[in-house]
């Protein structure tokens, strides 16, 4: 596997925690009643995205179509389905059991975010493993066919 995929995987892992860090920040601002913990979740993924942006060699890297895929796939994992599911849990649980206040709907969103996310990296594990046993696999048959039998 090029190591590239390896970057990629970690690139995505990160980024998902990270935007993971600002979301329960804001759950927290919100239990504490403190602006603080919100402002130094996004003081801390504004520096690591300026840092992206501006040097060079990690810029290169973010840009190839390898992380570019795998964080489009985290999105998926830690926004775009625990905001759906946590819409509809949401209203099943405010018709049938009780209402939900913001703070509870944001707790609810950020549970199934980090739960997106560990299924994500889950996901990648058992993707790195169907690969490695594959090229092993791959491996072993080129040396039972001998250097003979491949030209």
């Amino acid at each position: 596997m090029p190591k590239v995929r390896y970057y990629a995987d970690l690139v995505a892992i990160l980024a998902g925690l990270m935007w993971l860090l600002v979301y329960w920040s804001v759950s927290y601002s919100v239990y504490i009643d403190n602006i603080e913990p919100t402002l130094a979740a996004l003081l801390i993924a504004g520096s690591l995205i300026m840092i992206s942006f501006v040097h060079r060699p990690i810029r290169v890297l973010l840009s190839r179509y390898h992380v570019r895929k795998r964080r489009t796939e985290m999105w998926m994992h830690i926004l775009a389905l625990p905001l759906g599911l946590a819409f509809l849990l949401a209203i099943v649980i405010d018709h049938l059991i009780t209402p939900l206040n913001g703070e509870q709907k944001m707790l609810l969103f950020n549970v199934l975010a980090t739960a997106g996310w560990l299924v994500f990296i889950i996901t990648l594990a058992v993707k790195l493993l169907i690969h490695l046993v594959a090229e092993k696999r791959r491996s072993r048959d080129r040396t039972r066919q001998g250097p003979s039998d491949t030209a």
